[in-house]
């Protein structure tokens, strides 16, 4: 069906599609009294039609159940203006792509680079603050040396101290127990060390009070060996604190400590 805003000048054409070895609908021509009309194409097709018919805003359409329109006007269509979001370098139409490419670049990698260290500063922010919440606290933290008085452990004896939630060893060997423990076979030993490796001073023994098979606390001047004994399995510890006889697979840990004069010991 032609629709013209002026219904008056044109004409009215009705085009049906029909099947095969049948007529084609015949074509209706409606003028008005002294209106000058004009031949329809030969081909009954919407586009022939279309290219027939005079300038105008004119629309056809077509097909018995799918509209199809031709426009041949296109005013009516409002185009968006995205000049508020562009750079002025590009809203100049006389000037190159290219030649603006420096400055949007610098502009594009300055916004990038600030977000870039702006990101990283957070990141180390939250990092800091997460692993100082794991540290140590200050009552932990004030443990963390101790200072022992030779003095006041006589030779022969092993006196237990607390360093870091953890039974501290500190034995006075005699010229003896010395003697006895550097004259051990170190093949013979499960965790060969020699005693010398394991003291800075022959005549004092500083280790950590801990079974090295499930942790439990040996007992001072016990065993089979004079030295130290597990009574949770039975693992036997010689005056060096090595591991001599029991389940335990590895010696008596030896923690760093330091002599600042003959009369003091620090530990940690």
């Amino acid at each position: 069906m032609l629709k013209p805003t002026n219904p008056s000048g044109y004409f009215k054409a009705v085009s049906q599609v029909v099947s095969n070895q049948l007529n084609v609908g015949k074509q209706i021509a409606v003028l008005p009294k002294q209106t000058k009309s004009f031949a329809p194409p030969p081909n009954n097709s919407f586009i022939a039609l279309s290219r027939a018919l005079p300038n105008g805003n004119v629309t056809i359409s077509v097909g018995p159940a799918v509209t199809s329109q031709v426009r041949w006007a296109h005013t009516d269509i409002q185009v968006p203006s995205w000049d508020n979001y562009r750079r002025d370098s590009t809203k100049k139409t006389d000037v190159k792509n290219a030649e603006t490419e420096e400055s949007r670049k610098n502009f594009t990698y300055l916004m990038a680079g600030a977000l870039g260290v702006g990101s990283a500063y957070a990141a180390k922010s939250v990092v800091t603050h997460f692993v100082s919440s794991m540290s140590a606290s200050a009552d932990v933290l004030a443990l963390a040396k101790i200072e022992v008085k030779l003095s006041d452990i006589p030779a022969g004896k092993s006196v237990t101290f607390k360093w870091r939630g953890k039974p501290l060893f500190i034995r006075h060997r005699t010229a003896d127990e010395i003697s006895a423990e550097q004259s051990v076979a170190v093949a013979s030993l499960r965790d060969p060390q020699h005693d010398n490796e394991r003291v800075q001073k022959p005549e004092w023994l500083v280790v950590l009070g801990v079974c090295t098979h499930l942790g439990c606390v040996p007992i001072a001047n016990a065993g089979d060996f004079g030295g130290y004994y597990c009574p949770c399995h039975g693992s036997h510890y010689d005056a060096s604190g090595r591991i001599r006889k029991g389940p335990a697979p590895l010696n008596l840990e030896v923690p760093h400590y330091e002599f600042p004069s003959d009369e003091l010991l620090v530990v940690g």
